[in-house]
């Protein structure tokens, strides 16, 4: 297997420790079996121990004395253990996406921080019921209150326990009391041990729903496969409220039976208390979750209880794929065309390529699902040619039919005098809905109370002095930088050129809640964007207030659009829904053409007729003509030839070198030799772009910049990066990287 003389090796496996590596000898009749990744037994300490240790790298560098560096003992038989897999996991994470062996191990190592045990104690009789009885009559003649509340309590019935909180809270007896009771034997005081679960309700368990054909046939050719070993992707391409959740429990049922543990993901965005409930009634306590609201204490349980088989199924955003599971046998990925499924920190690695990846090394293999009603163009593409099995369901089972969707022309609106954030189409059906009692959703692409602020005379944008993004006013003459936070008070005079002209592009949250009510004085409405959900527990409660028609209106960001389902919203108003296609970014019409039909699919999903109106300056764009239809095919022909013809992902692949300095000429110098050294070792097909200043060219005071090469062969790039990080290795060896940080990016799809 290598011919490495030397491996490095984990004695202790957990987020602290990782980065503690002990060296070790190969020996030539081991040489064949040590892999990064395997187990390994080793002599370890003074006494030479024998311990498990698990190889990280090897090489053939020495790290120190070469007659003090001990020799593996032996690489166990064993099957391979949920360390062993993670470790291999990380070493591929490592490789595919480029980072250190640390930063990918602490990415795919579940909390191992021990936690405070959790117990819930009792208090129960410890004597014969007859020599308590006499002591308790003693008590009564002493007056003795407090030792008689207790003794009263638990002659009720003396072979029950009571929680010691009951005792302390409910009788209002002291600790000491109780102390007193338990020295003298007369009762004692028993500890259980407990996990921190999520508080959830309704877990009372009900039977599978009836599925559709289309649904059970998906079922069926799943189960199939996977009785006769295939372990497979598949992607359900289902239109929104086309029942996607009720086949996925049912494929989780099919696993379940089989012995086997589930995990799902869900981006955090639509990680809501309506969807979890559906798993929670049908699954009951077999069902956790995993999302950022948790304290360290209930995550590091639930993964105690995933490793112990306290639960079969995880649901969760990205992190929830390194579940420890001694056995999973399905991973599915719920809108899987989600962006915050790529890490944005090192390694940036997808779910979908990781996820695929894992189930390859569990030892029985694992089924990998798909699904969204807007699939990414890569899963698509992948369908279409075979690499992943493709599922569509295109019959709405939520109710209703799919609504009735109209473009507002909005250079037009503007040419007929009408100058407010709303189209005629759209006042007319707001009118209509909040008079009938029915609810509406404004969506919009922004946050904040206005795009930017600028001088009407001069042109004058103002900006962040440590980020090179424009400033977004807030309520309180303040104008915020979304980057670094900075703060500035709004001034009314232009500072360039001392105009009275300054005024914003309002197109934010704020502005369009401030419009509905003095529109409509008497609707009651909600705003949802990343300001009103800040406080734990502020998503849900919006949701469940707006779900429980405590409001008429819901005007949010992207968060609204998440798979919500409110069977009394009929209208949907997408406000500027052109503004996404703005952005310098090779995915843009996807974006919009995604957030379109999400938000689109957000209406009449009840008994009642749904309509959209979508309101943008360019009304002819192929992403907003295509959403307003619903037409994935169409939309994903037209993107799909435009990608072939610049060569980008998914036709092609494509590396983003991100290159952080705080000189910005010593940065651009640096990367400008970054591109030199991997055109001197050019590969065939390979395009280079740059160095060119990033998207946001400073963030808090430091510089960005990036070199990007395209290339159909991904090892290609792989090849490349490898080359680079070892450059940088040696730069860092040398203390020459002080001022200069690196990172890569493969098929990017967050801006940089």
């Amino acid at each position: 297997m290598t011919a490495c003389e030397y491996a490095n090796i984990i004695i202790d496996i957990s987020h602290e420790k990782v980065d503690r590596l002990f060296q070790y000898r190969i020996p030539d009749s081991l040489k064949e079996s040590v892999d990064i990744g395997c187990a390994v037994e080793v002599p370890f300490g003074k006494g030479n121990n024998v311990r498990k240790g698990y190889v990280l790298e090897l090489t053939d560098e020495p790290n120190w004395d070469v007659s003090k560096i001990k020799e593996i003992l032996s690489v166990p038989q064993d099957d391979m253990s949920a360390e062993e897999i993670s470790i291999k996991l990380a070493a591929w994470m490592k490789r595919y996406y480029g980072s250190t062996m640390i930063a990918a191990l602490k990415t795919v190592l579940p909390a191992t921080k021990k936690m405070k045990r959790q117990v819930h104690k009792y208090v129960a009789l410890n004597m014969d019921e007859a020599q308590v009885r006499h002591y308790y009559q003693e008590c009564i003649r002493k007056k003795q209150k407090a030792r008689e509340r207790v003794l009263a309590e638990l002659l009720i019935e003396p072979d029950e326990k009571i929680p010691y909180e009951f005792i302390t809270t409910k009788l209002n007896v002291s600790t000491a009391t109780i102390k007193s009771l338990s020295d003298n034997g007369y009762i004692r005081v028993d500890e259980e041990e407990y996990f921190r679960k999520p508080k959830m309700h309704e877990t009372s368990r009900y039977g599978a729903k009836e599925l559709s054909d289309e649904q059970r046939h998906i079922v069926e050719s799943f189960v199939s496969d996977y009785d006769q070993g295939k372990r497979d992707t598949y992607l359900i391409h289902g239109i929104t409220g086309s029942g996607k959740t009720e086949v996925y429990i049912a494929l989780i049922d099919e696993v379940i039976k089989r012995g086997k543990q589930a995990i799902v993901l869900i981006p955090e965005i639509a990680l809501t208390y309506q969807t979890l409930m559906r798993f929670y009634r049908h699954f009951g306590d077999r069902v956790s979750v995993m999302n950022s609201t948790l304290s360290p204490g209930e995550k590091y349980d639930q993964m105690e209880r995933a490793r112990c088989g306290d639960i079969d199924i995880i649901i969760g955003p990205r992190s929830a794929l390194f579940t420890p599971f001694p056995n999973t046998g399905i991973i599915i990925i719920d809108e899987e065309h989600e962006t915050t499924y790529k890490s944005e920190a090192m390694p940036k690695y997808h779910v979908r390529e990781t996820a695929i990846k894992l189930a390859e090394l569990l030892p029985d293999g694992a089924s990998v699902v798909l699904g969204s009603a807007t699939p990414s163009l890569e899963s698509y593409y992948r369908a279409q040619n075979g690499q992943y099995h493709l599922f569509k369901l295109e019959r709405r089972l939520t109710g209703g039919t799919l609504p009735t969707v109209e473009i507002a022309d909005l250079r037009e609106e503007l040419r007929s005098g009408n100058r407010s954030i709303f189209s005629r189409r759209l006042q007319e059906l707001m009118e209509d809905r909040l008079n009938s009692g029915q609810q509406a959703m404004l969506f919009i692409n922004r946050r904040g109370l206005a795009g930017f602020i600028s001088c009407r005379s001069c042109g004058y944008v103002f900006k962040c002095p440590h980020c090179d993004v424009s400033l977004s006013e807030h309520r309180g003459g303040r104008l915020v930088c979304h980057y670094c936070g900075y703060e500035q008070p709004l001034t009314k005079i232009c500072p360039k050129c001392g105009s009275k002209y300054v005024s914003s592009f309002r197109a934010g949250t704020q502005q369009i809640e401030d419009e509905v009510k003095k529109f409509w004085p008497m609707a009651r409405v909600l705003r949802m964007d990343a300001d009103t959900t800040k406080a734990k527990g502020s998503y849900d409660k919006i949701l469940s207030s707006f779900a429980n028609k405590e409001a008429d209106v819901l005007v949010g960001t992207q968060m609204i659009v998440k798979g919500h389902d409110f069977p009394d919203v009929t209208l949907v108003g997408i406000l500027a829904a052109d503004m996404s296609l703005y952005a310098s970014d090779y995915r843009a019409s996807e974006r919009t053409f995604q957030l379109l039909t999400q938000a689109a699919g957000r209406a009449g999903r009840g008994d009642k007729a749904g309509n959209v109106v979508i309101q943008t300056y360019q009304p002819e764009h192929y992403s907003i003509q295509t959403a307003s239809k619903q037409d994935y095919d169409s939309f994903y022909e037209e993107e799909i030839a435009y990608r072939d013809l610049l060569r980008y992902p998914p036709i092609s692949h494509m590396m983003s070198v991100q290159i952080m300095s705080y000189d910005e000429e010593m940065g651009m110098q640096f990367a400008s030799r970054l591109r030199a050294m991997m055109e001197l070792q050019k590969k065939e097909g390979a395009v280079f772009i740059g160095p060119a200043a990033a998207a946001i060219g400073k963030i808090n005071d430091i510089y960005r910049m990036a070199v990007y090469v395209k290339m159909d062969d991904y090892d290609g790039l792989v090849a490349y990066k490898d080359m680079l990080e070892k450059y940088i290795r040696q730069l860092e060896d040398a203390g020459k990287m002080k001022k200069i940080s690196v990172q890569f990016d493969f098929d990017p799809v967050h801006g940089f």
